[in-house]
Parts: structure tokens; C-alpha cells; sequence
């Protein structure tokens, strides 16, 4: 691995309002599509949108609100937030606009130009969503703007009233000699630009790499002082190069720069949110806690190579139409899920304890979830359109899904130990598909990454070996020896204990079919809450819903007393229950198995200890690659 030199000089500035604004050159040619954005009525979240289309053909033009959001792959329909729809043609003339479908607009009549005026609602402030409030706008531009199809590569100009001449705007947006106007090369760029407008604090720092001299931005919006802003700047320096340290280089920014785009205010709602040149990180205040979002910064940072440039085919190009589904969410958010403690670790901004925290929890996960009988890693990445972030009138089915964050960094530790002993990691892998998808920007296919893991490895039958296993079936790789040779030890956590998996009880009072909670004289009854495919009380039959009302004959009356029941037994053990559900009384054997969880700890947590080996091992996974 090529190492990551910092320049010695390297310091922290407080960028001043001008150094914000350099004009770059971007979108002078040809006809521009021009957007107006003031919020006259932010205390109520709402802005008052004009936007300008010149040179258009003869006939009606359809203006479109966009239905998805990038990086994100569930329908989000903002059209449903925008009203009072008004049209005129460039001589002023109010034109007559008509609504065909519940997406669009339609203008007809017009001179060749239209401005396409409108409100739009917005008050969440995330990463997929805006926010306009009276203290910040957090906009997300594929929520705010309508677009028109066939026009993606006109060149843009948005312009953005600040309702305090005192506040800055954050944005990847191409800045001009207006503070308040910036560019973009076309509509693409455009959605994929969050743009924060508030009392912004600035730090920023610049180096040069391979000849090519690129900013990093943090403009930060949070009210908690300049301790926790100078930490949170340096957290995110020292990130920036532990994640450009595992591909050997950076990307090359489109305009120079980089900006981490955070609002950590109360009407931020807690997000991430990856752009080309940009992420959004949101959240409620940091409370002096400088440390406090580096984890989404982190993760969102390394998407700057892992989704925004390495593209799994069905991303590219992302259509704001519909939803957008793709086969490689496993690895653009699962490796990326994996990565983001890694590197805080390796950042020295978090202690290893909490990655194996972080290993112990994902194990289990997709050890114990039932999803994994139903899909491998694939197909849950092509569930995604149905659970990121959707919603439905109807349930979802509660068995079939492992969130492919999860179940891809379960994959990439499987991936990473596995290489490793084999002399590469995942880091190699990481820098092949940057150099035959990323650099270039050609849009991977599954074949491709199975590829790249066999010209990574060098193992031709290993690599398809681990595919057909892992990837394109839902086999659970063998943590424990993979993990044993950094010592990790991949156990039990409540070895003998008897399960019955799934939830009993209601209200507040919980029960896990191990240690019951304290009893209450109040406490609700013994209410099924869930029930996994495969545990006990799903192969006797129980389902959500159902209460159970005795054991083994004896009356039970509320979650408390079942939960002491099923303590009372040992794995292996038949339990006779009578429950009711919609089709009354009714009788089943519940037959008791050994808790299955599962937890990872390093070895002197265990009253072990680590040999010279091992340590060696573990040092080599986790020590700083930037150097």
C-alpha cells in the first residue's frame, strides 16, 4: 500500500466568507435553467420556489418533481409537498398550468420560456429530506426543484436568499462572485448537492497529492462552541486520510474541493448522507461533544470512493423517476458500514473495544436473523426499494429481511479475515475496484466485483468458492477461526440458557424467554410480539399477537410469569403451552433450544491471553495507514 504523506505545514484555518467564494469557472454555455429559493416564510417551513426555463421547444413542457433521492432507494414522492402552482411565459403572461399525474405539471401556450413558480413544505432537515426554519435551511435540492425531462444537461444557476445577511451557505455547488448564486453542470449534480444555509462556523485545510491540490471544508452549524467544533474538524483531518489511505490516493474533486455539509441543531433530524463532493451530516446538537458524528462522517466519507465513484450498475445514472434498485448494496453500504469504526480506529478517535462491539453486534445479527433463509446478501440488496426508508399501508413481511448494511459488513468481515490470511486484506480489494471502477468511473455488474476478488486474492478457486457461498447463496461464513487469529473469540454469549427466541410481553415490560423482568401487579399479559422463522415459538406454531395463557398447566397472567417459566427449563426441554389467538383456544409444544446469540470479544477480555501472533495480527488490521 502506497502510504498517505501530511504535509508538515498542514493547519487548520477558520476560512473567512471570501475564501468560501472563490468563482470557479462551471455552466456558461448555452441556455441555463435558472432557480430562485427565498423563505418569507420559513417560521411556518416553508420556501417560495421560482424556476426558469428558456429555449424550449414548441408545446406544452412537463415539470416534474422527482419521486427518489440519491442514495436512497424507496420512493419519496416530495411532489405531495408542493402547492400554489403558478406559470407565465417570459413576456409575464400567466399561462395555464394543468396537473396530469400526481408527479407533474404541465404548462402549454408559452414563448419559449417559462418560470414556474410554486411553495414548498419542508420541515425535517436530513439527509433525504429539507428543512426550512427560521434559525437554518438544510435544502436538499432534488426535494425542492422541479425538473424537466430532456433538459438533465442544461447547465444550472440557483440562487439562495439568506434570510441573515450574516449567515454562510455550505454547499458542493460551484460558487460565483454572488454569495448568494452558485452552478452546477447540470441536473445530476444539482440533486446530489445538499445545500445548508445558517450561522455556519468554518474549517478548512489544504493539501497537494500526486500534483493536484484539493481543499477539505467542515461548515458546521451547531451552537455548542468552538471547543467541539476544533474537535470535531480534526477528527474529521485525521478520517479524511485513514480513508485515503486505503486506496492509496484520493478522488479528484469536481471543483477542488470537499465539504462536509453538518447541521447539528435541534431541527436537524439525525442522517447521512453521501455526494460526490459533499456528504450531509445531520443531528441534534452536539453538546460540546466534538467526537459526536464523526461515526455517520466517517461512513459517509469513505462513499466518496465506495458508491459515489465505485457505482454498482442500477446507480448509474440514478433516476429521480423511480425507485432505484441495484444487486451491490452489500457492498456499497455493507464494506462501507464495516469501514466507518475501522477507520475511526484508525484514526484514534475510537478505542478498539468499541469495534469489536461493533463486529460482536453485527455477527449475531446476521447469525440469528431469520432474513438470511430467504435471501443472500444479493438479494437483500434488491429488497432495498421496499425498506429503505418506505412506507406501506400493509406489513411487511417480518422474517425475510437482514438490512444489507448489516448483512454486507458481515460479508466484508468475513472477506477481510479471510484475505488476511491469505496475505492481502480488504483494503486490496477495496483499491482493485477503485482502479478498474472507481478511477474510471465505469459502473460495476456482480461479475465484475467476483472478478476483482479473484484478481485480488490471486486464488482463482477460493474466490469463486467464497462467491457461490457467501454471495450468491446465504451460507453463514465460520467467524470464529476467521476472527481467532487476532484475537477475537466468536462465542455464545449465554452458553446453556434456555431460548425460546422472539418477544413476549406489552407495554413496556419486555421478556427474551431468558432472565424474566421484575414483576408488577399491573404488568400486561403474555402477549407474542414477534416470533423468527425457525425459533421455537414459530415451529409450535405462535405468531405476534397471540397470548399465552398457561404452561405446562399452570395459569399464566402476565409476561413476568411467563418468562420465569420458560427460565425454569433447560435446553432441550418440551414446554406445554395454551395460548389464544384469532382462532381461540388453542394448545402446542414449545420445545426449548440453547440461546443461540452471539458476541465477540477480544481474548484478554476473556481471561485469556493473547499470544505474540495474534497481537501482531490485530495490530496489522487496526494501526494507522496514513503516514
Amino acid at each position: 500500500m502506497r502510504a498517505l504523506v501530511l504535509p508538515a505545514t498542514l493547519l487548520f484555518a477558520a476560512a473567512p466568507l471570501s475564501a468560501q467564494l472563490r468563482p470557479v469557472t462551471c455552466c456558461d454555455k448555452g441556455p441555463q435553467i435558472v432557480y430562485d429559493l427565498s423563505f418569507p416564510n420559513a417560521a411556518h417551513h416553508e420556501a417560495e420556489v421560482a424556476a426558469t426555463f428558456t429555449a424550449l421547444p414548441v408545446g406544452p413542457v412537463n415539470f416534474r418533481m422527482a419521486r427518489s433521492s440519491t442514495g436512497r432507494y424507496a420512493l419519496t414522492e416530495y411532489a405531495k409537498n408542493v402547492y400554489s402552482v403558478k406559470a407565465v411565459d417570459g413576456n409575464g403572461k400567466s399561462l395555464v398550468v394543468t396537473h396530469p399525474d400526481p408527479y407533474s405539471w404541465t404548462v402549454g401556450g408559452h414563448d419559449g420560456t417559462v418560470t414556474l413558480s410554486y411553495t414548498n413544505y419542508a420541515n425535517v432537515g436530513s439527509g433525504t429530506f429539507s428543512g426550512y426554519n427560521v434559525d437554518q435551511q438544510h435544502i436538499q435540492p432534488q426535494g425542492s426543484l422541479v425538473y424537466v425531462k430532456g433538459l438533465e444537461a442544461r447547465p444550472i444557476r440557483v440562487t439562495f436568499h439568506r434570510l441573515d445577511p450574516s449567515w454562510t451557505i455550505a454547499t458542493q455547488l460551484v460558487p460565483t462572485t454572488d454569495p448568494e448564486t452558485f452552478t452546477a453542470p447540470g441536473m445530476q449534480y444539482l440533486f446530489d448537492s445538499p445545500t445548508h444555509i445558517g450561522n455556519i462556523e468554518w474549517r478548512e485545510w489544504t493539501e497537494t497529492h500526486d500534483g493536484v491540490t484539493q481543499t477539505w471544508r467542515v461548515a458546521l452549524d451547531d451552537p455548542t462552541g468552538p471547543q467541539a467544533i476544533a474537535a470535531y474538524a480534526e477528527g474529521a483531518r485525521k478520517i479524511v486520510h485513514e480513508a485515503g489511505a486505503v486506496y492509496g490516493e484520493f478522488p479528484r474533486f469536481d471543483y477542488g474541493s470537499y465539504t462536509f455539509v453538518a447541521c447539528y441543531r435541534s431541527d436537524c433530524q439525525g442522517d447521512g448522507m453521501e455526494h460526490r463532493n459533499s456528504t450531509s451530516v445531520t443531528g441534534g446538537s452536539m453538546n460540546g461533544n466534538g467526537a459526536a458524528g464523526l461515526g455517520t462522517l466517517s461512513h459517509e466519507y469513505f462513499h466518496s470512493w465506495n458508491v459515489k465513484r465505485i457505482r454498482p450498475v442500477g446507480l448509474e445514472p440514478f433516476d429521480y423517476d423511480r425507485a432505484n434498485m441495484t444487486d451491490g448494496l452489500w457492498i456499497a453500504e455493507g464494506f462501507t458500514q464495516y469501514y466507518g469504526p475501522l477507520l475511526e480506529e484508525r484514526a484514534g478517535v475510537l478505542d478498539v473495544e468499541q469495534v469489536i462491539q461493533g463486529l460482536s453486534g453485527t455477527i449475531n445479527a446476521v447469525a440469528n436473523s431469520p432474513g438470511r433463509l430467504y435471501f443472500g446478501p444479493i438479494g437483500m440488496s434488491q429488497q432495498a426499494p421496499f425498506h429503505d426508508g418506505a412506507a406501506a399501508a400493509d406489513p411487511t413481511a417480518p422474517n425475510t429481511f437482514i438490512s444489507y448494511y448489516t448483512y454486507g459488513a458481515g460479508i466484508a468481515i468475513a472477506l477481510d479475515f479471510s484475505l488476511r490470511a491469505r496475505g492481502w486484506s480488504l483494503d486490496d480489494f477495496m483499491r482493485t475496484m477503485w482502479l478498474n471502477h472507481g478511477k474510471p468511473e465505469i459502473p460495476y455488474s456482480m461479475h465484475d466485483a467476483r472478478h476483482a476478488l479473484i484478481t485480488t486474492s490471486g486464488d482463482s478457486a477460493w474466490a469463486v468458492d467464497f462467491w457461490t457461498r457467501y454471495v450468491e447463496g446465504h451460507e453463514l461464513p465460520n467467524y470464529a477461526p476467521l476472527l481467532e487469529p487476532a484475537g477475537i473469540l466468536v462465542q455464545k454469549s449465554s452458553p446453556g440458557q434456555p431460548w425460546i427466541g422472539g418477544f413476549i410481553g406489552g407495554g413496556g415490560r419486555v421478556g427474551r424467554g431468558g432472565a424474566p423482568p421484575a414483576a408488577a401487579p399491573n404488568d400486561p399479559p403474555a402477549r407474542v410480539a414477534s416470533a423468527p422463522a425457525g425459533s421455537p415459538l414459530y415451529q409450535a406454531g405462535l405468531d405476534a399477537g397471540d397470548v399465552i395463557t398457561s404452561v405446562d398447566g399452570k395459569l399464566i397472567r402476565t409476561a413476568a410469569e411467563f418468562a420465569t417459566a420458560v427460565a425454569g427449563h433447560k435446553p432441550g426441554d418440551k414446554m406445554s403451552v395454551a395460548y389464544t389467538n384469532l382462532a381461540g383456544q388453542r394448545t402446542s409444544t414449545i420445545t426449548i433450544a440453547e440461546n443461540p446469540q452471539l458476541q465477540a470479544v477480544l481474548v484478554e477480555d476473556a481471561g485469556r491471553t493473547p499470544s505474540a501472533e495474534q497481537l501482531a495480527f490485530r495490530a496489522k488490521w487496526l494501526a494507522p495507514k496514513a503516514k
